[in-house]
């Protein structure tokens, strides 16, 4: 069967701006073809088993030419496989799509073309320009300032389009920003038209730059901004100081490491990113269910227990599983009250529909213990703890000084991970954040044994260190972390609130 090749718009970094018919085509994907500018974050959507061929293309180091790309994906499809060419922005515009197209179209294989944001548009967006403008700007020009990859003269006419008015969008322009204006300025555009700089925009590397355009060139050099970034002529750049959001976020600037499982991450990962902050997810811990555990001894008398006690979102979401795949009606959990050792885990159970009895004011083992033991007496009771391979026996033991019952059920497991050459370790590593977060004392020994990994090197900055609670704070502190923050509530929402208030 005949493979298909698919020219695809990556957007312009944020992976939110990626449409649903690219991530649908990612994720199918048997090999995916990308470029420097398209984020890496779209790669964990591969499946297994895809290859992904890096072609990027940096000033003055061409990693690979556009005739061995070409080579590339003809080769691929007329061997069967469906072949993701992923380009930053839209494959049309300034993206060698058309090259593409017209060589597997020659080549008879079959393409597709998917568009993308173009930089120009997402760029105007994220700073707070509008590119049109009743008052300012009725047209809009996109232009390159590096026309042909392969050459280093320019080919624009720009001096037609310094009388043609409206809003210029340059891309690939800053290697020859100082010969571009100069050649506005001549065919006489005023050297106050107002002009804005946007590097790496929509990510958190974002930086903007409003000068004019007599002053823009020095202004870039002083600034230290360089590609990729695009130029935006016209006097619709000077709205950027009225209506600019994305850089007015709280924690813009700010890099925030998470270190949940990658299955847990992505609520507190997105929660930040909505604030501005660049996020580094390390997962440091991997949970999955325990299938060795199947709970063909606690099933038959669940209904007879008098406490059932979950210690963590984890315990909830494996239980359930398991109790789902053994019965049918959620009434056959019988009669038993039901203790969480946390709001966040309160919450996981009346998802499940059913109502938690109790919750203590301190999310801890021993505050769950207390408060269990001060609400009935439990001596002869049976209790029932969910748990996990990692959680401390201290809530078990003060329920038997109590004189309960109790029976443990390990439903999942939770497992230290291996970040060896993980981009996001390098990154940490090389680089440093601002803060990183805790949400468990296992992520706290995973960071500890992976020390030799995550280190930060000199020069790199040195993270603030958040915790979700005083279980997780204890143990930083035992191994030498700073707990510069403890989240009042032990839930994500806490987590967030205490790493703004860092520099609130």
């Amino acid at each position: 069967m005949p493979g298909k090749v698919y020219l695809v718009g990556a957007g312009p970094g944020d992976p939110g701006l990626v449409t649903l018919r690219a991530k649908e085509l990612i994720e199918r994907c048997d090999a995916l073809v990308y470029d420097y500018l398209a984020n890496p974050d779209l790669l964990q959507w591969t499946k297994v088993g895809c290859e992904k061929i890096f072609v990027g293309k940096q000033p003055n180091l061409h990693a690979i030419s556009q005739e061995e790309i070409e080579k590339i994906l003809v080769k691929r499809a007329k061997a069967g496989e469906s072949v993701v060419r992923l380009k930053g922005g839209d494959p049309f515009v300034f993206g060698r799509g058309g090259e593409e197209a017209e060589t597997l179209q020659k080549d008879g294989v079959p393409y597709e073309i998917v568009p993308g944001v173009t930089a120009a548009l997402a760029s105007a967006a994220y700073a707070g320009i509008p590119l049109t403008h009743r008052n300012f700007s009725s047209s809009v020009s996109f232009l390159t300032g590096h026309e042909d990859p392969e050459k280093h003269e320019m080919h624009v006419d720009f001096e037609q389009f310094a009388t043609v008015g409206g809003t210029l969008c340059i891309y690939m322009g800053m290697g020859h920003l100082a010969e571009i204006t100069a050649r506005l300025l001549k065919a006489g555009l005023s050297g106050e038209t107002p002009v804005a700089i946007v590097q790496w925009a929509t990510t958190p590397r974002q930086r903007s730059l409003l000068s004019t355009l007599a002053k823009v060139a020095t202004a870039k050099e002083e600034a230290g901004l360089s590609s990729p970034a695009v130029v935006i002529i016209g006097e619709v750049a000077k709205l950027s100081t009225k209506i600019g959001w994305f850089e007015q976020r709280p924690l813009f600037g700010r890099r925030v490491v998470v270190t949940r499982s990658r299955e847990q991450a992505s609520e507190l990962s997105a929660a930040l990113t909505m604030l501005g902050a660049e996020v580094l997810e390390l997962p440091l811990i991997e949970v999955a269910e325990d299938a060795e555990s199947t709970g063909e001894d606690i099933w038959p008398s669940l209904g007879a227990y008098r406490w059932l006690v979950f210690t963590s979102p984890n315990g909830v979401k494996y239980f359930f599983e398991k109790f789902h795949r053994k019965f049918d009606d959620l009434r056959c959990i019988g009669g038993v009250r039901i203790a969480c050792v946390g709001e966040t885990t309160a919450q996981a159970v009346r998802e499940q529909r059913l109502v938690v009895d109790l919750v203590p004011d301190e999310a801890v083992s021993e505050s769950l213990a207390e408060a269990l033991l001060r609400e009935e007496t439990l001596e002869n009771e049976t209790v029932l703890v969910v748990t996990g391979n990692r959680n401390r026996d201290v809530l078990i033991g003060k329920l038997e000084e109590g004189r309960a019952i109790v029976d443990a059920f390990p439903v999942y497991r939770t497992e230290l991970t291996d970040l060896s050459g993980h981009p996001a370790a390098t990154r940490f590593r090389d680089s440093g954040a601002d803060a990183i977060t805790f949400a468990s004392s296992s992520a706290v020994d995973g960071f500890v044994q992976q020390a030799k990994n995550l280190l930060p090197g000199p020069g790199a900055r040195r993270p603030k260190g958040v915790a979700i609670g005083p279980k997780t704070a204890a143990r930083m502190r035992e191994i030498g972390l700073p707990v510069d923050r403890l989240a009042k509530q032990s839930s994500i929402e806490g987590l967030v609130k205490a790493v703004q208030s860092l520099w609130d």
